[in-house]
């Protein structure tokens, strides 16, 4: 039986567990670098080669529990992919365990928001992310990697962290009141509480891998200079795992590159870090 970190099969039953990963391996709309198909895969091999043993919080969070759903992929278009993950992700967050997701590159987030909001009326989405992803369509779809945070901006409270690169056909869409560009934020240590101050109680993750600097994750499909760290980024996680009810979270844009592991074992690490917060909010 496949676990997610190798755990004991007794903490990844479907009946038992606390936590879904929903696995999506999709790359469809993808205009530069290719391979986020591939991320979920190389994403469970490196989770299996992780200590699990959280240091900052004194536990071992997958004894709560976290059940691999069975995989998503081989769409036709990427209207059909989104309308999988949204019915799939509703399925799970009636279910009560904590929804998250790996991908895939970031449209497959489109769904999943959608799922959310619909639950959760109050709901905030928290975009960790080097581009704004506001396009209304890209490339004749709105269901594109480039317009990954559209919807989401017209129908949910949008925070955006880490922003820098973007067009100007997005600036109409853009709530620049709500946006911590990277620029601002690199030397920035009054930031989180300011975006904390925004957040309703219900917040949602999403996590381009493109938010952090590609000196210390290059595996992702278009890497931008001048990003967030992890230590950073661990800093704002906790923020939110304290003070806020987490509904669910993902991390896209995985792009593994042959040879190296590094951005696959960050990916996995990144992900049972937030975990560990959001279980442990002492």
């Amino acid at each position: 039986m496949k676990t997610f970190g190798g755990i004991p099969a007794e903490f990844a039953m479907q009946e038992s567990a606390k936590i879904s990963i929903l696995p999506v391996a999709y790359d469809g709309t993808s205009t530069w670098g290719k391979g986020a198909d591939k991320g979920p895969e190389a994403f469970f091999v490196a989770s299996e080669n992780m200590e699990l043993y959280d240091i900052e919080t004194n536990s071992e969070v997958y004894r709560k529990g976290i059940y691999i759903e069975d995989k998503l992929s081989g769409f036709k278009s990427p209207e059909e992919m989104v309308e999988a993950v949204y019915t799939k992700t509703c399925g799970i967050v009636e279910t009560g365990r904590l929804f998250t997701m790996i991908g895939g590159e970031h449209s497959v987030s489109i769904g999943a928001i959608r799922a959310m909001r619909n639950h959760y009326k109050d709901l905030s989405v928290v975009q960790l992310d080097a581009h704004s992803d506001l396009r209304p369509e890209y490339d004749g779809s709105a269901c594109n990697h480039a317009c990954a945070l559209h919807e989401a901006s017209k129908y949910t409270n949008l925070i955006q962290v880490g922003i820098r690169s973007m067009d100007s056909i997005e600036l109409p869409y853009l709530n620049r009141d709500k946006v911590f560009w990277a620029h601002k934020i690199h030397d920035s240590t009054d930031w989180i509480p300011k975006l904390m101050k925004m957040c309703t109680q219900n917040v949602y993750v999403t996590i381009d891998l493109d938010a952090f600097d590609p000196s210390v994750l290059p595996g992702t499909g278009t890497p931008e200079p001048g990003g967030l760290y992890w230590y950073q980024v661990n800093e704002l996680l906790v923020n939110l795992a304290k003070q806020c009810n987490i509904v669910g979270f993902d991390i896209t844009e995985l792009s593994p590159i042959e040879g190296e592991n590094i951005s696959e074992f960050f990916s996995a690490k990144l992900y049972y870090r937030f975990l560990s917060m959001i279980f442990n909010k002492k």
